[in-house]
């Protein structure tokens, strides 16, 4: 008998791996990117507006997507139906290898940083490999922070390799103590003795332009990425016809909304040149309101807030490959379902041990760098099947609809592709490595063609 995967994940668990997925580091680091760009507080909010309907118009997308084809893999499956195998191989391929193992690695390694504030030892260098593989071609130094951040890995990895219930329960706790420190940070800045209207009236001198702005649209999206994750799981998910199409709208609206109102209490707060310094913007205004205690409670909450997207990351990011292999374009031992659990144990095994060795071999984040080029070509493409499935499969049953069909994926490809062109513009080295990342698979595709034949 064929074990396969279990529907144990409900409504509230599936918007949990939607906002606990998205918000991870990048609600408290990205805000300096952004005004050194664009300039003023308007102007920061316009981005993140920009941004949120950017996302929200993706997710209204990918419901429809999700709810016609609810099967594990996400948008494996979505560019499989829509423009054949080969798509979907370079999309799994690109995940498993460097995006969505790199996200991990770069999530991990952001925990150690913040935990280090109350351990600094752990950035202390522990051994030193003597070959061009670290920072500029030295020698690559492993940190015992490093070795905390593989441990948290494999940790999470184990988790969840013990069923996706006990994966989505993690999920939905972490992410509402995560949700509810935000809250307490928001609030306190909001009505904080500190705080001054005329700060939103403050700048700073910026390049301006629109290669600046699309840089810091760039930097929003980076924070708002992941509201896409929960399709992944899409076989897990209760009732998925209902529960998919929920989860990525109302998840992705509730983190628009996180996102502006802590950015109100930010500028609330600071001035636009203190938030154009500050390496860690939400600590700074915790310091500013309650000194030292402050800026340790914001580095709790952004372990806790990393914790939950990592946790999100492995739960979503491991059915990529399983559904690869149930296609028999990667091996089959990770198309494996464990008998007791009913997890893809072998591909979360897999995902969380690469994951690992990333962060061991510090070279992750230019990875991920490389990658965001092409991870936007997909992104389009995948939000553009809405269109081509309903010319080529128009009898497809369609429990969701995407709201303001055909004007929603048509801005969202449209914005892609200008957010594509300004990437390949501004950093036009590390967009073509990234684009010859996703080309290195096409030998492994026609490899795995051949075994199928």
């Amino acid at each position: 008998m064929t074990i396969e995967l279990k529907r144990d994940l409900g409504l509230w668990s599936a918007i949990a791996i939607v906002v606990g997925t998205v918000i991870g580091s990048g609600i408290f680091l990205v805000p300096k990117a952004m005004i050194q760009r664009v300039g003023s507080p308007e102007m920061v909010f316009v981005v993140w507006i920009l941004g949120g309907a950017l996302s929200l118009f993706g997710a209204l997308s990918y419901a429809e997507l999700a709810a016609a084809m609810p099967e594990a893999g996400g948008e494996y499956v979505f560019l499989r139906e829509a423009y054949g195998p080969m798509w979907s191989f370079l999309y799994g391929w690109t995940q498993l290898w460097v995006a969505k193992s790199g996200s991990i690695a770069t999530l991990a390694t952001a925990f150690f940083y913040y935990f280090a504030n109350f351990f600094p030892e752990l950035e202390k260098i522990l051994f030193v490999i003597p070959l061009p593989l670290g920072a500029g071609g030295g020698p690559l130094e492993i940190r015992y922070g490093q070795l905390l951040s593989m441990v948290l890995i494999l940790f999470l990895g184990w988790v969840n390799y013990y069923g996706v219930k006990l994966g989505g329960s993690v999920q939905v706790a972490t992410t509402a103590v995560k949700v509810g420190l935000i809250l307490c940070i928001i609030g306190l800045g909001l009505t904080a003795k500190q705080a001054d209207f005329a700060n939103f009236r403050t700048s700073i001198p910026a390049a301006g332009g629109i290669a600046s702005f699309f840089a810091a649209m760039v930097a929003a999206l980076w924070a708002y990425d992941g509201w896409n994750n929960v399709s992944m799981v899409s076989s897990e998910i209760k009732n998925p016809k209902r529960n998919l199409p929920l989860a990525l709208i109302w998840g992705t609206v509730a983190v628009i909304a996180i996102y502006l109102s802590a950015n109100m209490a930010y500028f609330y707060v600071l001035k636009s040149s203190e938030v154009a310094s500050s390496d860690r913007v939400a600590a700074e205004m915790m310091r500013r309101i309650l000194g030292a205690p402050g800026a340790a409670a914001v580095s709790i909450a952004a372990m806790i807030s990393i914790f939950a997207a990592l946790n999100g990351s492995i739960l979503s990011g491991s059915r990529v490959p399983y559904a690869m292999a149930r296609d028999r374009y990667l091996f089959a031992s990770l198309a494996s379902v464990t008998p007791a659990y009913h997890t893809p144990g072998n591909s979360i095994t897999v995902l969380s041990v690469w994951s690992a060795i990333l962060v061991l071999s510090g070279r992750y984040e230019q990875l991920f760098t490389y990658v965001i080029f092409a991870s936007w070509i997909l992104y389009g493409m995948t939000t553009a099947a809405v269109i081509v499935l309903r010319r080529t499969r128009p009898d497809m049953h369609r429990p969701y609809r995407t709201l303001g069909y055909p004007f929603v994926p048509v801005l969202f490809v449209g914005a892609s592709l200008c957010l594509v062109f300004s990437t390949l513009l501004d950093s036009p080295r590390e967009s073509l490595m990234g684009l010859g990342i996703i080309l290195l698979g096409l030998p492994f595709y026609f490899h795995w063609k051949s075994r199928r034949a």
